[in-house]
């Protein structure tokens, strides 16, 4: 435990007696010290996977991140290594079974061993009344949420249940956790389908060690969710998420302060929602 009571600034940390460090804010750090994570779904900066990724690292995480796009999977990483991170990007198409394993063959080749697999690959594209929506959009939004999720579960558990342990921390939403959502059909039956992935793994994990969750957001706070939906001031501090606030929860998840915690699907909404 951190014996310290000195006060840091926002631009230092305080060391404190066990090795660990103390954040600006009096946070105590290092909670992912030396566990090797993978974060899909990390394509853009100022985004919820890059936030995570950034957490993650400041936790004293390994970090695997993966995006469909090789250049900007390579420039995310290159900008989380000048932060200080280690880190290593893997450019795959998780929808595929061939994107998948590379994505996890990677990891080992890396580390040695996979501790933490965060699926945040997918979003919503296709918004708009359900009846009106075309079998492609459908597959695009099944494909990209639910068997993502699926593909990457099915890849590492066999290296987790050697391992004797592993935790998994999928992406739901609060509209998946609660059925609502409407002109969004295929997004919404993609994460509720996650939802029932999150448990059924969890179920089949509990005596292998591993550990299956999911976080269900609200509104977060990210560039592009602020530039198309322009909400008031009162609504952002209200009805949104941060993304700190996001990070707190997955980090808790991935965590050891979690053991124990199985087959939750977690909401995390704004304080008025």
């Amino acid at each position: 435990m951190c014996l310290s009571l000195v006060a840091c600034t926002s631009s230092q940390s305080c060391h404190c007696r066990s090795g660990e460090t103390r954040s600006g804010r009096g946070r105590i750090t290092m909670r992912l010290e030396g566990k090797a994570a993978i974060i899909t779904g990390v394509g853009h900066s100022g985004q919820a996977g890059f936030a995570l990724a950034q957490a993650f690292a400041h936790e004293g995480a390994k970090l695997v991140i993966c995006a469909r796009n090789p250049e900007r999977v390579k420039a995310l990483a290159q900008q989380l290594k000048t932060e200080g991170a280690t880190v290593i990007g893997v450019a795959a198409d998780l929808t595929t079974e061939e994107g998948a394993k590379l994505l996890i063959d990677k990891a080992v080749e890396a580390y040695g061993s996979i501790d933490i697999l965060v699926n945040l690959a997918g979003g919503l594209s296709k918004f708009g009344p359900s009846d009106e929506l075309t079998l492609a959009d459908w597959d695009h939004e099944i494909n990209n949420n639910l068997r993502t999720a699926f593909l990457c579960i099915r890849a590492v558990w066999p290296i987790m249940r050697r391992q004797g342990s592993g935790k998994i921390l999928n992406f739901s939403r609060a509209g998946g956790v609660e059925g609502s959502g409407a002109m969004m059909v295929a997004y919404n039956c993609a994460k509720a389908g996650v939802d029932a992935l999150t448990r059924t793994f969890a179920h089949e994990g509990k005596k292998l060690g591993i550990y299956v969750n999911a976080i269900g957001p609200g509104l977060l706070i990210t560039r592009t969710n602020l530039e198309s939906m322009k909400p008031t001031p009162a609504d952002l501090s209200t009805k949104w998420v941060s993304l700190d606030k996001l990070a707190e929860a997955a980090i808790f998840l991935v965590s050891s302060a979690s053991d124990g915690v199985n087959g939750v699907i977690l909401p995390v909404k704004g304080r008025n929602i």
